[in-house]
């Protein structure tokens, strides 16, 4: 399925996706897809997100929302997970602030001693604060996913985020992993909040290698979700709802198996294991959307205020998504060559 005429497709893109083609689907050696990814700082997605930097490190002068918003919209990561389809490039949550230009330069790969050299965490200490209860920045909040991304960031830029980590230690539900909406009482977790929190706390286990007790959280989480099959019902074993199986990209905070996937390959990779035989079933999800020319279409467009857009309309073929399920289908078949 991974034709020439693909790879050359896929190849011909900005830096922020070229460097990840070059390395996890054409095997390039490092000084090739090294250099691409240098670029991200200059050319493209990254230069242009970098030229929007507020001179107080800020991007659109807020935390997780920008400045002049007001309210907290249907699809933010409080909510329950659905998904509406409101028109209107305002219609949903504002993707322009600061910890989410953060999440793309990191997940784009992003050099951070770009932003070092900015001061960008000093300043981001100084001058952000989150809009609940106006807390420090690299301190985190309340929310699962938010700390998720602080401590991912932090992590990256050098940011001290330990106090963030030990938050997820605390906050774990009874039924191994998070939910947002646990300050609102909820006693059981979300496959959203768990995704984006185990995120975060592979990326400390990465950078860090990590503690008995943070490796304990993640495979708790990691449980969480496959012993769902990554998609079903615990009670019932039905789909939890059609979006599972509705991939978009940029991910954002939304859950998908494509982007549970990703995150399981991710975590094997890190702890070199194999993958996990009950992935199974979501693998086959993700490559029955494969189209017959090898690509991913894009489902939608999450609603909401961009600084632009960095991939296709909804119907078309998506370069990023097809980046992502190429790489998960290959290490999930490796297992059997």
């Amino acid at each position: 399925m991974v034709t020439e005429q693909l790879l050359t497709w896929l190849r011909d893109s900005d830096p922020a996706l070229r460097w990840q083609v070059e390395r996890d689907l054409l095997r390039e050696p490092p000084e090739v897809w090294e250099a691409t990814r240098a670029r991200i700082a200059t050319e493209g997605f990254g230069a242009r997100l970098l030229a929007l930097q507020d001179p107080d490190g800020q991007w659109a002068g807020g935390a997780f929302f920008p400045a002049d918003f007001r309210g907290t919209p249907p699809d933010d990561p409080r909510s329950d997970g659905t998904e509406p389809d409101s028109p209107g490039p305002d219609a949903g949550q504002p993707w322009t602030a600061t910890t989410w230009t953060l999440n793309s330069l990191r997940e784009w790969g992003l050099d951070p001693a770009v932003l070092r050299r900015r001061r960008t965490v000093e300043l981001l200490a100084e001058n952000s604060r989150w809009e609940y209860e106006d807390l420090p920045y690299w301190g985190g909040e309340v929310d699962c996913c938010i700390n998720a991304w602080t401590v991912a960031n932090g992590l990256w830029l050098g940011a001290d985020v330990t106090g963030v980590v030990d938050w997820f230690l605390d906050h774990r539900l009874p039924d191994g992993g998070w939910n947002c909406e646990w300050v609102e009482g909820s006693t059981r977790s979300s496959v959203h909040s768990t995704l984006n929190s185990l995120k975060g706390i592979l990326a400390h286990d990465i950078a860090t290698g990590g503690t008995e007790a943070t490796r304990a959280a993640r495979r708790s989480g990691e449980e969480y979700l496959l012993e769902r099959g990554l998609f079903r019902r615990l009670s019932t074993g039905e789909p939890l709802a059609p979006w599972v199986g509705r991939f978009a990209y940029p991910f954002r905070w939304f859950y998908d198996v494509l982007n549970a996937a990703e995150y399981f390959r991710d975590a094997a990779l890190a702890d070199g294991t194999a993958p996990d035989p009950r992935l199974a079933e979501a693998i086959e999800l993700v490559r029955a959307a494969r189209q017959p020319d090898g690509t991913w279409l894009q489902a939608r467009r999450h609603p909401g205020r961009v600084w632009f857009e960095v991939d296709v309309a909804a119907g078309e073929p998506s370069k990023w998504l097809t980046l992502s399920g190429t790489r998960v289908l290959d290490w999930w078949d490796a297992r059997t060559r």
